[in-house]
């Protein structure tokens, strides 16, 4: 190694030797320094946000939204041993924890086994005991007393002409058929619903509740099975009458002076009048498929439906609510229909009316007839016997 080479390595290492002792130097007087000793603030740049001196929520502080705080159940049911020393019997965090309407671990596979209490239940439970069954109860109490009232002022409603002997084929045999299907399912939904929603408050108290339950029990079944029945028989009702149910001007005028019920007067109509009308497409159309709708869903019976605990009320206060209504309303068919008008009944048990009950209920029907735009007999070829003609006057 020559001299210069010796020269250079030495004075290397004592640089570096050098070097060292200064980081350590510094070092101590760095842990020696006092810890509040004053530092020099760094410049602010004010393209920096994070050293900027004026940025935007500076107060506000943030939460993380994942950073939910685990529940101690240990120290819960403690508290619950130590509460149930000093307050015997208070179960309210339990009962909090079951009404809170959640979703919780269940193995059944029912779609809503994991809530025990549905709040929403006691309002539904509140709504159809209270709203519909104390006003539906009174609908369907002061409607037939008011009808009562007019049977005792009107009577009921007479022919001014006498009979003339010759008869019109009012309906045909599939026409009463069809409306017969209707009428007594419709009757026997009508009376099964009537006992499930007021029955406890005017039969239970003097069948008792074992008898009380086996007829609701067997109402309930008649009335499911029936539901569908009278689905179908609307819809084909509807098809069959439904190009006489049409509104007309002259049914404004039917409107106006209420059909002359009250006065007296002649208004002509034509096949079905304004009343008609109106309890054909409220009540049957309208009414009936609501009712039909709601029924399918509490009957179970629509395919590709969750029924859950809220369609499920859903669909009972809508049933409800229609069933009630259309069942007032019906009330006035039923009663123009029977002992209201004279020969009405016998127009649907037959099928046959005289002409002089056609001209002054149906004139505008009566002169079509006349004038040979309709067949006075419908059921059979024109020129031959009906099977079944009623004598006139005959019930």
């Amino acid at each position: 190694m020559s001299p210069t080479q010796n020269t250079y390595g030495w004075r290397a290492w004592f640089a570096a030797a050098a070097l060292a002792v200064l980081a350590l130097a510094s070092g101590g007087v760095a842990a020696q320094a006092p810890a509040s000793a004053p530092q020099a603030a760094p410049a602010a740049d004010a393209n920096n946000p994070a050293t900027h001196p004026v940025q935007p929520f500076a107060g506000v502080a943030s939460e993380n939204i994942f950073n939910v705080p685990r529940r101690d159940i240990a120290d819960e049911a403690r508290s619950q041993q130590q509460r149930s020393v000093t307050q015997p019997g208070n179960n309210a965090p339990v009962w909090r924890e079951v009404n809170s309407d959640q979703a919780h671990y269940s193995s059944l596979p029912a779609k809503e086994a994991g809530v025990l209490i549905q709040r929403t239940g006691q309002q539904w439970r509140l709504f159809r005991n209270g709203v519909i069954t104390v006003w539906g109860g009174w609908l369907l109490v002061v409607v037939p007393l008011a009808i009562l009232a007019f049977f005792a002022w009107r009577g009921t409603i007479p022919l001014r002409e006498p009979r003339t002997g010759r008869l019109i084929e009012r309906f045909t045999p599939i026409e009463r058929i069809v409306h017969w299907t209707m009428a007594i399912s419709f009757v026997l939904l009508a009376v099964s619903g009537i006992i499930m929603l007021f029955g406890k408050h005017f039969l239970l108290p003097i069948m008792g509740h074992t008898l009380f339950g086996w007829l609701t029990y067997l109402l309930k079944n008649v009335h499911n099975l029936v539901g569908p029945i009278f689905t179908f028989a609307i819809i084909v009702g509807f098809v069959f009458f439904v190009r006489d149910n049409f509104p007309g001007r002259e049914d404004i005028r039917w409107l106006k002076s209420m059909g002359g019920m009250v006065s007296g007067e002649h208004v002509p109509s034509r096949r079905f009048n304004a009343g008609e009308k109106l309890w054909f497409w409220g009540g049957l159309v309208f009414f009936g498929l609501i009712l039909s709708a709601s029924g399918w869903v509490l009957d179970m019976i629509v395919p590709g439906l969750d029924y859950y605990r809220a369609t499920m009320q859903i669909a009972n206060v809508v049933h409800g609510i229609a069933a009630v209504l259309m069942m007032a309303m019906s009330l006035g068919h039923i009663y123009m229909g029977t002992i209201g008008m004279e020969g009405a009944y016998r127009a649907m048990r037959h099928g046959w009316v005289d002409e002089a009950w056609a001209k002054e209920h149906h004139e505008l029907w009566y002169d079509d007839i006349k004038a040979g735009k309709i067949p006075a007999q419908r059921s059979t070829p024109p020129g031959a016997e009906p099977s079944r003609r009623p004598r006139p006057g005959e019930a």
